[in-house]
């Protein structure tokens, strides 16, 4: 399974994530955000992780010059749009980088959000970063696209199986491995990536 921990802004943190095996790191630039971080703090984490971590620019509602400003000079791979942001901005960021589009839910998934221009689509709660979730079948409808899916909103190691059951794309994590917000919970890591394991067997 792969795993997305999100609102880092600790090195400390971002090293751990990748230890325990996290496919991608995210570091949120949404203004307003009680997780964004520092581009100064950002790029020093990006250079000092490893090849395999995928980093992860959050953005909501900035335009294509400014993430894309924003994304080089932190060293990003790949860019979540997680606002209202018209098609045209997602088309001339993936001229460039990789684009997620996150959608929040307030009833069940759109499948017409599968044509959206993004290779990747995220699920979220209606309050984004706020630890809620909603009812996992909501996904279903987008699920059954067959388009890549990220599940996020609310989900903690205890409620992990029922998010993998799934068998979403990805699942992206911020305040389920939290002690405060952009401050991860070591235990809370280690807990999640055990439960994991057991999903995927000799990972």
């Amino acid at each position: 399974m792969r795993i997305k921990i999100c609102g880092i802004t600790r090195l400390e943190d971002a090293l751990l994530a990748e230890a325990l095996g996290a496919f991608a790191v995210g570091f949120v630039f949404a203004p307003g955000s009680r997780r964004r971080v520092d581009l100064e703090v950002a790029r020093t984490i990006s250079e000092a992780l490893g090849p395999f971590v995928v980093r992860v620019g959050v953005f909501q509602n900035q335009g294509p010059e400014e993430v894309l400003r924003l994304a080089e000079q932190a060293r990003l791979q790949v860019v979540q749009l997680h606002g209202q942001e018209p098609p045209e901005w997602a088309e001339a960021i993936g001229k460039h980088f990789p684009v997620i589009k996150a959608f929040p839910l307030t009833g069940p998934a759109d499948p017409g959000w599968a044509q959206y221009p993004a290779g990747t689509l995220l699920l979220d709660s209606k309050a984004p970063g706020s630890g809620q979730t909603y009812p996992r079948d909501w996904a279903k409808p987008l699920l059954q696209t067959g388009k890549r899916i990220i599940l996020a909103g609310g989900i903690t190691p205890e409620n992990l199986e029922e998010v993998l059951a799934l068998r979403p794309y990805a699942i992206d994590l911020a305040s389920g491995v939290e002690r405060a917000p952009g401050i991860k919970d070591e235990a809370k890591l280690k807990a999640l990536f055990a439960k994991g394991r057991i999903w995927n067997p000799g990972v």
